[in-house]
């Protein structure tokens, strides 16, 4: 990927952020190097996508994944229909704690690699479904 990069801060917990990277969603039009391309910028690092707008997300792998960091998703589930975690390159599955978090908020949730995450973000979005995704950068 080229371009200039944005800066991620250093936040916990997506409660911390009160300014989204991108205040709408888009497309995301490329991924890898440790990054993503949307809306005619780059970002290095991990995000969260909504229908509000894109944040950056400090969680860098799996093991960083818990209902602290998923917290918007949580927050936002009655205005969302569906909800992707891209988990890097390798297919994985859900931990049950986190499957029963979901099922708790009553939002469906996808686990899945960061690139099919991408590309299904980016059908749903295009269909104006009502999907929110947290994607891990992948190098």
């Amino acid at each position: 990927m080229s371009g200039v990069w944005g800066a991620v801060g250093s936040l916990t917990m997506m409660t911390d952020i009160e300014t989204p990277h991108l205040p709408r969603p888009a497309l995301i039009d490329a991924y890898g190097n440790g990054g993503f391309r949307f809306g005619g910028m780059s970002h290095r690092g991990s995000l969260l996508c909504f229908p509000d707008g894109i944040w950056a997300w400090p969680v860098t792998g799996l093991s960083e994944l818990t209902t602290s960091s998923l917290e918007a998703a949580f927050a936002r589930a009655e205005r969302l229909d569906f909800f992707l975690i891209g988990g890097g390159r390798d297919p994985w599955v859900l931990p049950e704690r986190l499957r029963d978090r979901f099922a708790r908020a009553s939002l469906t949730v996808d686990a899945m690699p960061t690139g099919a995450a991408v590309r299904t973000w980016n059908i749903l979005l295009a269909e104006n479904r009502r999907v929110g995704a947290a994607l891990i950068a992948v190098d």
